[in-house]
């Protein structure tokens, strides 16, 4: 029997003006075009994303940059799993048609001055405190890849789920022409949000990681049974705690956004956000209720 025939890797381009010259073919054809941003250290979480990409769209780009202005100076950048060779590999093997790899000075050249700073779901009391400035840095890059690719859609995952509000919100303020669509969160069989910091995670820390979601499910379950919301986070708050995370937050938000919880007004659909850190390595994850 004849081997399949091998695929070809998707064409890299680190510029601005190659990008564009590459995607001017696929304009004139009018080939819906999909972008799935992406920082690499690519896992089964992004491929889902270039997965739903691919049916969404004709022409599938993914990004890979590391983006230094969403990290703040005692966090992870120079330690970022830079993987580059194996995400190649992975977007091979998950048929995506154009990577762009931009250099740090393509897309912050010498004099780049300009930032933008979200407020409304980038400034609720979640990452926002625990990571000043982190999204100004990231609706900074992805309005860049916004307007560098204008793509007609945009797969970002949910796990990253206030982000992704961030950048919807972004997206229908500046009037981008591009349809940004949140996909399911990608777990482990235990449970833990697939996130390319798991990597970081000793054993002992790996076998505790899944207690984020049990207590996510838990909690959703009871505040839809009708229990006090605060009741309930506080419940959660503390088995977290006792299984060895430092937490940052656990709580119930309006899903669309992220608003606080106000005893007056009518219930509405809820999310329930959770960040932790354990050992070194910082989690985040969410469900909605």
């Amino acid at each position: 029997m004849a081997k399949a025939a091998r695929k070809s890797r998707p064409r890299v381009v680190k510029t601005v003006k190659a990008l564009r010259e590459a995607l001017a073919d696929w304009r004139k054809k009018k080939a819906p075009i999909a972008l799935v941003p992406t920082m690499g250290a690519l896992h089964s979480g992004h491929i889902s994303l270039v997965a739903l990409a691919k049916k969404s769209a004709k022409k599938v780009v993914v990004s890979i940059f590391v983006n230094p202005t969403q990290f703040g100076p005692n966090e992870d950048f120079s330690r970022y799993p830079r993987t580059i060779e194996a995400d190649l590999d992975k977007l091979t093997a998950a048929g995506a048609d154009l990577v762009f790899m931009p250099d740090p000075k393509e897309i912050y050249p010498d004099g780049f001055s300009t930032m933008l700073k979200p407020t409304g779901p980038a400034a609720v009391g979640l990452d926002d405190k625990f990571r000043p400035g982190h999204f100004d840095g990231v609706a900074t890059v992805v309005a860049k890849l916004f307007t560098s690719v204008m793509p007609d859609i945009a797969i970002f995952g949910n796990k990253d789920y206030q982000q992704l509000q961030v950048i919807k919100t972004m997206a229908r303020d500046l009037h981008l022409p591009v349809k940004v669509i949140g996909a399911p969160i990608v777990r482990e069989k235990d449970g833990l949000a697939l996130s390319s910091r798991n990597v970081y995670l000793s054993p002992s820390e790996r076998a505790a990681a899944p207690v984020l979601h049990q207590v996510l499910k838990a909690s959703a379950k009871a505040i839809a049974a009708g229990e006090d919301p605060e009741t309930v986070l506080n419940r959660g708050r503390a088995k977290v705690v006792s299984a060895g995370f430092k937490l940052d937050y656990f709580e119930a938000r309006d899903a669309g956004t992220l608003a606080k919880l106000t005893p007056q007004q009518a219930r509405p659909k809820l999310r329930l956000l959770i960040a932790a850190k354990i050992g070194k390595t910082r989690l985040i994850d969410n469900l909605a209720v």
